[in-house]
């Protein structure tokens, strides 16, 4: 009976089958709705008045147990994000992030029981050499997620793109995406690597990652 009566409730979400499906068929997946203009805003509102408290730090290589920081892979500043302790803004996109998890775990079986993001700061003239975004020692991330929360106008020139890199015909293959504001792209954690390329105007995002047991 219970499960009849979750069939009932279910409602198949167009945004949500979309991203299913590039994910089965292309390993990641482009985005350009899955917040709105002003839920943007408001998100890079919040990164802004954090980097105004001096709260970001040097990003690092490697996970939480074994952090080295290298100037020469990657040059961006992040500010990790505690949802217990979230305020209204932060809500805001953890709620989504929520909705999206209870989805793909109701119609996928993915089993996502956790999940991690920071607020990302790439400064002028840094970048991220490729990599591929699992550990030695820890191999839970199954979904990268990226939200780009850049100024209305962000051009191609500004630099900052991402580069994902994956195999057609025995081919290797880039697909360049944009930072634009409002995009967001998932990936499969554990399958693609990728690179941010060298920034030529402040980047601002929520990076973050979906996570198996």
């Amino acid at each position: 009976m219970d499960q009849l009566f979750e069939a009932i409730d279910f409602v198949e979400n167009p945004l949500y089958e979309k991203i299913i499906s590039d994910i089965s068929t292309q390993q990641y997946s482009i985005v350009e709705n899955f917040f709105s203009y002003d839920e943007v805003s408001i998100l890079r509102g919040s990164l802004l008045s954090k980097q105004e408290e001096d709260n970001f730090k040097k990003a690092a290589i490697g996970n939480r147990v074994n952090e080295t920081i290298a100037k020469s892979i990657r040059g961006d500043m992040i500010l990790w994000m505690d949802e217990s302790k979230a305020d209204d803004k932060e809500k805001l996109f953890f709620n989504k992030i929520n909705d999206l998890v209870s989805y793909l775990n109701k119609t996928c079986f993915m089993g996502i029981l956790q999940k991690e993001f920071h607020y990302a700061l790439y400064p002028e003239g840094t970048f991220y050499r490729r990599h591929l975004d699992t550990f030695q020692n820890d191999d839970r991330r199954k979904l990268s997620f990226v939200c780009y929360l850049n100024e209305d106008g962000w051009l191609p020139e500004n630099g900052g793109e991402l580069v994902l890199y994956f195999y057609e015909n025995g081919q290797e293959v880039e697909k360049v995406i944009y930072p634009f504001p409002g995009r967001v792209v998932i990936f499969e954690s554990q399958v693609l690597e990728h690179e941010v390329k060298p920034v030529k105007t402040e980047r601002m995002s929520i990076t973050g990652w979906l996570k198996t047991r």
